[in-house]
């Protein structure tokens, strides 16, 4: 007797989405190639989905929340506002090639070019992560809001051109961050 294969729940359906849109762009985001991946049908997608737009708010809205969850635990650990803003630099720097992570949110950004849905979802994780990142920067008395925008452009830059490049960014975000801090100093 053939071993029945286990229900795919919609978090499957997700996850082979963001893989899809990773390798294949978002025109790759459609029912049917992404149930060819998996070696299902297109109704276990719509069992799952209303439509495809729904899936694809219901990708980004995972992304979103993964991609605030985690920067808001870096940025929350600890009382030292110095090491939580090292963290933002470690973060950066240990960008895992492995899982595709930075990989994920390069492809959703290149998304948010053509699509308003995906630029609301980036215009969010950023607005949020900026905020987390100008709270440290207060506690340490650097009240320049550019400084949070200086600090995070290069975050995302820094990721995106690792997802092309695989360089580590270790140094180059410690050097960001004495640089910054030293203006405190000054």
């Amino acid at each position: 007797m053939p071993t029945k294969k286990p229900r795919l729940r919609a978090d499957d359906w997700i996850k082979a989405g963001l893989a899809a849109l990773t390798s294949k762009g978002p025109q790759a985001l459609k029912a049917e190639p992404i149930a060819r991946d998996l070696g299902t049908t297109k109704g276990s997608f719509y069992w799952h989905f209303k439509d495809v737009p729904d899936f694809h708010k219901r990708l980004l809205a995972t992304w979103e929340d993964d991609a605030i969850a985690a920067i808001t635990q870096a940025l929350s650990e600890g009382d030292d506002p110095v090491r939580r803003l090292y963290q933002l630099g470690d973060m950066a720097a240990s960008t895992d090639l492995q899982t595709g992570e930075e990989l994920v949110e390069t492809a959703i950004r290149a998304w948010a070019y053509g699509s308003p849905l995906a630029s609301e979802a980036v215009y969010r994780v950023d607005q949020k992560r900026m905020a987390l990142l100008g709270d440290i920067l207060r506690e340490l008395d650097l009240t320049n809001p550019d400084f949070a925008r200086i600090i995070y452009s290069s975050f995302v830059g820094m990721n995106t051109l690792s997802a092309t490049d695989a360089t580590g960014n270790k140094n180059a975000m410690s050097t960001l961050m004495a640089a910054i801090l030293a203006l405190r100093d000054a």
